[in-house]
Order: C-alpha cells, then structure tokens, then sequence
C-alpha cells in the first residue's frame, strides 16, 4: 500500500513529501522528478511566483545508487521565495512584528480563510492560507512522479489535457495517448487544438485585464491499465470512488466525472452502457484478456473495478480566490466591512493543474496496482503480473 505525507508552507523554507510503500529495484533519479516538477509550472495564466520558483525534488531517503530501497522515501523540494519571508515565516517566536507586515484579517470569499480561522482559532489569516495554499501540490506532483515511474515499468501511461477554460471548450478528439501527450504539452494552455488554445489565452488575457479570474474543466486518462483493480466488495476499495475522492482533494476543484459522467443521466442505457465482444486466440490480447468493447462510456470502471478499457476522469476547477480586483469581506479584527484580501496568484491555473491530476490519478492507480500485484521488489510485482495476465488469455 502506497501512503504518503506532504508538509509545509507557501512560503516557508521547504516543502517535504514521505513516501512509504513504493517496491524495491524501481530505477528513479531526480532528473525524472523534476521533469513533472517543471511541467507543473508552465501554462498560460500563471502568476509571478512561478517566476521566482524553480522548483527541484532532492531525495534524503529511500533511493541509494538510482534504485529505491523499499524503505520510505523522502523528497525535499526548497521554496527560493522563502529568503523575501524569513522573518515573517520564521519559526521562533518574534518580539515585534515583522516589516514589512503580512498579516491579513480580511478572508478571501471562496477560499479556506475564514472557515479555517474559525475553525483552528487563529487571528492572522496566514496562518490558513500558507497550508491551504495550492502550492502544496508541488509535493504531490513529487509523489505522483514517482507513482508514475512505477507504472511505467508495466506500460501503464497518464495523460492529461485540458477540454475548456472559461466557457471555451475544445472537441472531442480520440488520439493515441503519445499523439495526446504531445499535442497537449505543445500547447501553453494544454488544449490540443491550436484554434481553440488560442481562444482559451484570450479569455485569459481578457480576465486579466479585468482582474479576475478563471477555472475549467481538465481530463485525465490513464491507458492500458489491467482489468481487476478495485473492488466491488467494499465501498471504499471502489476505484471510481478512490480517483474522485483524490481528484477532489486538489486545491479549487469542485466536480470529477468518470466516462461520460453526468451525460449517463441524460440518455437511455441502450446509449450509454457498452458492448462487449471477444477475440480468441489474440496475439496480443490486451488488458483484460480476449474481451473488449465497442465504446467506452464507463470511462474504464464498472462496479468499482477497472474492466481494461482506458479509464476516463474530467475534472471541473472553479476560478481562483484571489482577485485583484478584491470582492466585498469583513474585517475579522474590526468587524467592519473591507475588500477581500490580496495576495500573489494567477489568473488561470487549470493547465498546471492538469499535472496535479495526473499525478493524484497515477498515485491512486498505482496503490490499487500494488494491493492487486503487489511485492516487495519490482521483479516480484512483474512476475505476479505477467502470471495473470496469461492466465486472462485463458478466461
């Protein structure tokens, strides 16, 4: 079972993410995190932090000679931003306050501000923002790349790219995963068409200009993922459950569909559920064995469980909180009405957040793989493997 924790502040000395559960003899260098690592900060829409960050994963346990250990992984990722906030994000305590004064007491609608002070007691909203704040992801972008270095090991690839921002939404398009891929990371808003990129960045540039901001809906698909993970067992080894559930633990997200989602609602279930056919004798008989089907509207899951189709999940980002252009808020100090407080942030966040969501859904896909497969070294898990995937071309 793959568990990990993340730690630390916004803008404090470092971000750290511990990872236990990952097999033994998975090869891994830092060089492949950061490759995630720096993809989570490019996208049109980004703000000013991303100009000052260059954010680098340093391994201090787990990894010895370019192969994990099967003992827990660290990773340390340091905030350059934190030399401009030493004093306000310092650990010990001060005996006056720092200059200049960061504190804010006007809460953010939409964001964690309010309810968290409320609910922990604090009086300087920082102290929620600085943990509530999405960049803690770049941990979890940590974690994930390494999830996805395991899955890659059995051919199983995460794909993500975004289907509209703003209201402007592309087509539909049903490209391999490598054409995919390509066309989305080419794209600075992830889209992979040209034209409707290009609307996508003028919206963008239009809220701008306005300050305001904007969310969309990104869509994640993981490829060639083995029939049988999950469970229908039990509801919470349900792996549609388990990818919502991770997918809505990302910062400003507010709805998962899994296939066609919301649209099953609409249609009879002679449009909606797909058909199976089988090929005996296949070469190559793929993930779930000889059986496949016509269409895939689950998304790749039925009951819970993976059916060897590729899963499908979309996920809806609302707009970000922080406008400059700041909404009606009260001051929690004097009570008396103010403006929203401010702080540095982008106008649209939806392509970076598109590799936030790749790396929840590797992350969970990989912890169901391992309770389905799992060992305690990479040959025991592909040993187990292989073994059921030959016993499926006899089912």
């Amino acid at each position: 079972m793959i568990r990990f924790l993340t730690a630390g502040e916004s803008h404090g000395e470092a971000l750290t993410a511990i990872v236990e559960g990952m097999p033994a003899g998975l090869p891994v260098t830092e060089d492949e995190i950061n490759v995630e690592m720096a993809r989570r900060q490019m996208g049109a829409g980004r703000g000013g932090r991303m100009k000052i960050e260059r954010d680098r994963v340093h391994f201090t346990s787990g990894v010895r000679h370019g192969k994990t250990l099967g003992s827990p992984i660290t990773m340390v990722i340091q905030n350059l931003d934190w030399e401009n906030w030493r004093q306000v994000m310092a650990v010990g305590p001060l005996e006056e306050k720092p200059v200049p004064d960061r504190s804010l007491t006007s809460p953010r609608p939409g964001h964690a501000d309010l309810a968290g002070a409320l609910k922990y007691g604090h009086e300087d909203l920082r102290n929620v923002l600085e943990r509530s704040s999405a960049r803690e992801t770049a941990a979890r972008v940590a974690v994930g790349a390494l999830a996805r270095r395991l899955l890659d090991e059995f051919g199983i690839a995460i794909v993500g790219h975004v289907v509209e921002i703003g209201g402007v939404e592309a087509a539909e398009t049903s490209l391999s995963w490598q054409e995919l891929r390509e066309r989305a990371e080419a794209s600075p808003v992830r889209c992979t068409d040209p034209e409707t990129a290009n609307r996508m960045i003028q919206a963008i540039e239009s809220a701008k200009g306005k300050g305001d901001t904007l969310g969309g809906v990104f869509e994640i698909i993981a490829f060639n993922v083995p029939v049988g993970l999950g469970s229908y067992v039990h509801w919470d080894r349900r792996l549609d459950g388990r990818l919502a559930g991770a997918l809505m633990s990302i910062q400003a997200m507010k709805g998962v569909e899994v296939g066609l989602g919301f649209e099953t609602a609409r249609r009879l279930g002679s449009q909606v559920h797909d058909e199976i056919v089988y090929a005996p004798g296949a070469s190559d008989p793929g993930p779930a064995g000889g059986y496949s089907r016509l269409s895939n509207n689950a998304g790749g899951i039925e009951g819970g469980v993976s059916n060897g189709q590729p899963i499908v999940c979309r996920v809806a980002m609302k707009p970000l909180s922080t406008l400059m252009a700041p909404k009606q808020s009260v001051d929690m100090s004097t009570k008396e009405v103010s403006k929203a407080g401010v702080e540095r942030s982008d106008v649209c966040s939806v392509p970076s957040a598109v590799v936030v969501g790749e790396a929840m859904v590797a992350i969970e896909i990989a912890r169901a793989f391992l309770e389905k497969f799992g060992g305690d070294s990479v040959e025991e898990i592909r040993r187990n493997l292989t073994g059921y995937l030959e016993w499926l071309r006899t089912r």
